[in-house]
């Protein structure tokens, strides 16, 4: 009896040490806890299957839409024919679904480009060949028909046709690395309109539209390259070398960009006739199902009006179909998110104040308003034009939330998810069936298959071993909350108190935020926190005594046009206000020490921790601002100018924003992290700002990462970047 409640305690002992197990930084580094998704999903053309990469990367696997389970393979890497591969990337499948392209040996560009090689994998006899031998492909894209594949390299479009064994042409010759890009976009076009892809072909396969870059004026950018390690350039070991790209800062020439068409039978390529402003921007074309109306999509330099040409292939002749314009900028949902129908166009638009859906025809006469109100819609999932249904996702009933809607012809709405948080979806072809994908401050990503009447099917993934992990953690009490500034704004916010809160202590608090235009960090979902990870590396301060918060301010999304918009030309000074309110708020509560207030952020969220910190008022004993932008002036044309216009226009409102004019003002402690080689913001911004504080007299912390981009990963440096913030913190508060 006494052995057997020996035992009894000493597991009951044990259960009690696993329960608090610590969170650590490498775990968080590590992604031990990281949640788990579906990889290469895609519906397929019957609307009853979707296909999706194994977990291993070894297969294509095809499910049933109605049931969840699998019923078939693809491809997979064991059993093709030829094929010497041990895993794949990614694939794409052809529009009749009897040729997959393998992609394989993916090596990043920028943030959306990358090269890879591609093989072409037949379905039907299980064979695979490669889609070129003269080097790794940009952008491949299947024509209609399926017998022929366009793609980019060295910025030159090439096109393979299958029916003629795999013969390959050069369909523009005049691409050439920091002049003239041909189908792909330059730097700017790609960071800030979220594309990578510049061409399409026409709906009967006998064109191809494409998008022309001469970016030979744009003022050219370069960064040096040191040895290193993790990777290691051992051609710099003794002398660094130098990393140069065209790089258009505020104010200065964008490229020339014109539209082009390129006839495959007859060899013949033509200018369109696009009467575009000689600085404005092409952010999208893409062919409807008429091979004779080539949408083109175009917005003026000051990007507040967006125009949606029809364009003939043949004769160049371009015509406006719909026109929006707003007061202040035009956001990237409209072009990015539209829909061509056979006979109708559905696109986004603010022009009632919120985001909504609206039908055109496809000549740009206006049918109706689809959706209205004093939310926002986050995405169109489809139509289906038989039933007369629209499917969408929207924040109803508040900015922290989304659920997936339809709603018929009529305007009768039907909320379709049942679950309170973050969804999101992709529908069946057909429209019949959807995987939801779900999550909440609590809950981490749980997939579901549904019909299109919202009833759940079966459960894909729930993430049931995390669960059972973070069960096992120290883990904080999260919880929303809401305060008025002093100006009487209402802001969002979320906080996360340590596991063992006592309301009778004082504890320090640490701000984590953002802040830029548009961008949600306050939100019901499973990835909040400063790394997206539900939260550990709060969790992980939490447990050494702080307590964590993030609050949006002016400026960010999700509670329409007039909230968001109110920091226009004068970036960065109500998103430093509602910071310093947020301290302010947080003093006032009896569980808070006042004055052991610290902030941090990356990229704007650096920025607008630099701005905080210098607006006089001592809020902040401590800050970290990584990667940030030091003065507008230094940043791209496309992201800049959308919130400030040019500095020539805006002179006041980009001194009013510069956080190197502030740099005097700076009270409290700082850390400066940057990385040498972050070719979005650059370490210009770090070496500037450094440098007016040296000028000032104040002294600071700074931490460099020797070849690394705006993202500061790589070996073991993101672990220890978290060191550096979480000490500097706990040295300092």
């Amino acid at each position: 009896m006494k052995r057997f409640f020996t035992l009894l305690l000493l597991a009951i002992f044990v259960t009690g040490i696993q329960a608090q197990q610590k969170v650590t930084l490498r775990d968080i580094a590590q992604g031990t806890y990281r949640a788990q998704g579906i990889s290469g999903l895609k519906p397929m053309l019957d609307g009853e299957h979707y296909t999706q990469i194994s977990s291993d990367h070894k297969r294509i696997v095809k499910y049933s839409f109605k049931t969840g389970e699998e019923v078939g393979t693809l491809f997979d890497v064991t059993t093709a024919r030829d094929c010497d591969l041990k895993s794949f990337d990614d694939y794409i499948l052809s529009p009749d679904e009897k040729l997959i392209l393998i992609q394989t040996e993916t090596k990043p560009i920028y943030r959306h480009s990358f090269t890879a090689v591609y093989y072409i994998y037949n379905v039907k006899n299980n064979k695979m060949e490669p889609l070129s031998n003269n080097g790794p492909q940009q952008v491949p894209l299947f024509s209609p028909d399926g017998n022929q594949i366009a793609f980019v390299r060295n910025n030159n479009i090439y096109l393979v046709k299958l029916l003629f064994g795999n013969s390959e042409s050069q369909v523009t010759k005049d691409g050439e690395y920091n002049h003239v890009l041909n189908g792909i976009p330059d730097w700017v076009y790609e960071e800030e309109f979220s594309f990578n892809r510049a061409f399409d072909f026409s709906a009967d396969s006998k064109m191809i539209a494409y998008v022309r870059f001469d970016e030979s004026a744009v003022p050219m950018f370069s960064f040096p390259w040191y040895k290193g390690l993790a990777p290691e350039k051992t051609s710099y070991a003794t002398y660094p070398g130098a990393y140069e790209y065209k790089y258009p800062k505020a104010g200065e020439v964008n490229s020339k960009v014109s539209v082009h068409t390129y006839d495959i039978k007859s060899h013949v390529t033509r200018k369109m006739d696009l009467q575009i402003d000689s600085d404005g921007y092409i952010p999208r074309i893409k062919f409807t199902s008429d091979p004779e109306k080539l949408a083109i999509m175009t917005l003026n330099r000051h990007q507040n009006r967006l125009d949606l040409y029809m364009a003939n292939p043949r004769s160049g002749l371009c015509k406006v179909a719909i026109r929006d314009e707003a007061e202040q900028y035009i956001k990237e949902s409209a072009y990015s998110n539209i829909k061509f129908y056979p006979e109708h166009i559905v696109m986004m638009s603010e022009k009632d104040g919120y985001n909504h859906l609206y039908l055109y025809t496809i000549a740009g006469n206006l049918v109706k308003q689809i959706t209205k109100g004093q939310f926002e819609i986050t995405s169109f999932l489809g139509w289906d034009q038989k039933a007369n249904v629209f499917y969408y996702a929207s924040n109803e009933g508040s900015p922290l939330r989304t659920a997936i809607y339809k709603i018929d012809g009529k305007g009768k709405k039907t909320k379709l998810s049942t679950r309170t948080g973050s969804n999101s979806a992709i529908f069946s072809t057909n429209q019949k069936y959807y995987i939801n994908t779900f999550s909440n401050i609590s809950t981490p990503t749980l997939i579901t298959l549904n019909d299109n009447r919202g009833k759940e099917l079966t459960t894909l993934l729930d993430n049931s071993k995390l669960k059972a992990q973070t069960a096992q953690l120290n883990m904080p009490q999260k919880e929303f909350f809401t305060f008025r500034t002093s100006s009487g704004v209402e802001l969002n916010g979320w906080m996360m108190k340590p596991a063992n809160f006592n309301a009778n202590k004082k504890y320090p608090v640490i701000l984590h935020q953002y802040s830029g235009p548009g961008s949600q960090q306050v939100i019901d979902r499973w990835g909040i926190g400063s790394f997206g990870d539900g939260g550990l590396f709060e969790a992980y301060m939490c447990d050494k005594g702080y307590i964590m918060v993030c609050v949006d301010g002016r400026g960010t999304g999700g509670r329409g046009a007039a909230f968001e918009k109110c920091t226009y030309l004068q970036l960065g000074v109500k998103e430093a206000e509602d910071q310093v309110e947020t301290a302010r708020y947080l003093g006032t509560l009896p569980y808070i020490d006042g004055k052991r207030i610290g902030i941090w952020g990356w990229s704007f969220g650096g920025y607008n921790t630099l701005m905080s910190m210098s607006d006089g008022s001592g809020a902040f004993k401590a800050g970290v601002a990584i990667a940030a932008p030091s003065d507008w002036r230094f940043y791209d044309t496309v992201y800049t100018e959308r919130f400030m216009r040019t500095p020539k226009e805006n002179a006041e409102g980009y001194d009013a924003g510069s956080a190197i004019k502030r740099a005097p003002q700076l009270k409290g402690s700082l850390l400066l992290i940057h990385g040498t080689a972050d070719d979005n913001v650059h370490y210009q911004n770090c070496a500037e700002y450094s440098e007016a504080l040296v000028q000032a007299g104040i002294q600071f912390d700074m931490q460099v990462y020797t070849n690394r981009n705006h993202g500061i990963f790589g070996g073991k440096t993101r672990e220890h970047l978290m060191n550096r913030v979480a000490n500097f913190f706990i040295q300092n508060l």
